[in-house]
């Protein structure tokens, strides 16, 4: 078969694959830098007729992403490629993106550009889901969250561990304490937990709640502990990974018993969360929760560098 012929096959089944079925709702991707990009897309665009992502459609995509962090300028090419045999256009600009789409996922591994790259989606009034992390610094998420409300735009921001297997049963109001753990690989570009630790700050928090007040950070070669204090008197834990074995976990201490989590199950708990929300623009992750991580990121970095003082979270 001639390369002409094959590819003109390939764009036939291709069009069968990705054309059948009604599915009217677009979705765009900014940065495709991070493996989240080809599986929320596979999900979406592999679906069932049946199946309830079938009326949705992952349409374009903008790669970018870092330029900088040499994971993220590594993956780009791959990753395009990947999502552009799953049907997705790549476009040049986020406002050529805008003009494809009703929803976006914004990807981008490299927090630093979160906020510059939600804001022309929240101008826009796309409802808008950030992957983590929201931002790399209090500051800068408190100013998305403040522009989806001036713009009246819907945004939510959330790990996929935080519906790691077991967490979301437990009741908040009978947990006492936890000690969970994850890998903790660090980026110089970023404080130590808006890089990979996050998902074991949002366990901690999915479990505790956002009333934490303080923090301090025990600093060692191959792993670090974050202690929080919340305002009830409650104490909780991360323990942060990054030499030996690693895996996602932990002990939740209740009222009643002691609760094991379970494992992670990919991005598929997390993707029931966020197609309702594009609908619904009710976010299942209260601001106010967000917040809290990132002040509690922030004042871990602090303490941190202060040689493990406790360091009271900004509010």
């Amino acid at each position: 078969m001639s390369s002409f012929a094959f590819g003109l096959s390939f764009a036939v089944q291709a069009h069968e694959v990705f054309s059948a079925g009604p599915k009217v709702k677009k979705i765009g991707i900014i940065g495709l830098d991070i493996t989240h990009a080809i599986a929320f897309t596979k999900a979406i665009n592999t679906a069932a007729s049946d199946h309830p992502y079938a009326k949705f459609s992952v349409v374009a995509a903008y790669p970018y992403g870092s330029k900088t962090i040499a994971l993220s300028v590594e993956r780009i090419p791959k990753i395009t490629r990947e999502v552009q045999e799953l049907g997705v256009s790549i476009v040049s600009s986020i406002a050529d993106l805008l003009k494809k789409v009703d929803y976006v996922f914004l990807e981008t591994n490299d927090g630093n550009l979160h906020l510059q790259q939600a804001l022309e989606v929240i101008k826009a009034k796309k409802p808008l889901f950030i992957d983590k992390p929201i931002a790399n610094s209090y500051s800068d998420a408190l100013n998305i969250f403040e522009a989806a409300k001036k713009y009246a735009c819907p945004v939510f921001s959330s790990s996929s561990l935080r519906y790691i297997t077991g967490l979301q049963e437990l009741d908040r109001t009978n947990i006492i304490g936890a000690d969970v753990y994850c890998p903790a690989v660090t980026e110089p570009s970023h404080k130590d937990l808006y890089w990979y630790g996050i998902h074991g700050v949002e366990m901690l928090f999915a479990l505790m709640g956002p009333d934490c007040h303080a923090v301090r950070t025990i600093q060692e070669k191959g792993t670090s502990l974050y202690v929080g204090e919340w305002g009830d008197g409650r104490i909780a834990s991360l323990r942060g990974i990054r030499e030996g074995k690693d895996d996602f976990g932990g002990t939740v201490f209740l009222k009643d018993r002691i609760v094991h989590l379970g494992q992670f199950m990919g991005y598929g708990p997390l993707l029931d969360k966020i197609l309702p929300f594009f609908e619904t623009g009710l976010s299942p992750v209260d601001e106010k929760e967000t917040l809290a991580i990132c002040a509690f990121i922030d004042a871990a970095q602090e303490s941190k560098l202060n040689g493990g003082s406790t360091v009271q979270l900004q509010k």
